[in-house]
């Protein structure tokens, strides 16, 4: 098997899958309409497999369109740098806040370890 054959066959089970789902979804809202057109198909499996692919294609078709309108409606972070008349750029800066028992806490454990360590200096000299 070649691969163009099994990524062919491969795109034909997706599209065929993704028919039926649509199919499946249709006949839940209508059932009657739908068991009408499968009624219509009769026990042709290959003439139902192609329906299916062709709506699948449609599907398919319709939700990269609406994918592709989605993204064109978020602002793309890698464009260039907004110019004069995309308004005023705010500039902002972040200070820590640190809460000053927090502060006195750690220099106190700074200063007892560095007791102990010279404690520990002492020892071994």
């Amino acid at each position: 098997m070649h691969p163009d054959d099994l990524s062919q066959t491969l795109q034909k089970g997706i599209r065929v899958t993704l028919g039926a789902t649509a199919s499946l979804i249709e006949a839940i809202q209508d059932p009657e309409n739908s068991s009408q057109k499968f009624s219509a198909l009769g026990g042709d499996v290959n003439r139902l497999t192609e329906e299916l692919e062709v709506k699948g294609e449609l599907t398919e078709r319709e939700a990269r369109q609406f994918v592709d309108a989605l993204l064109s409606q978020v602002p793309n972070p890698f464009t260039s740098a907004p110019s004069e008349t995309d308004g005023p750029t705010i500039i902002t800066v972040a200070s820590p806040v640190v809460d000053t028992s927090v502060q006195n806490d750690l220099e106190a454990l700074t200063q007892e370890l560095a007791a102990i360590r010279s404690e520990i200096e002492a020892l071994k000299g």
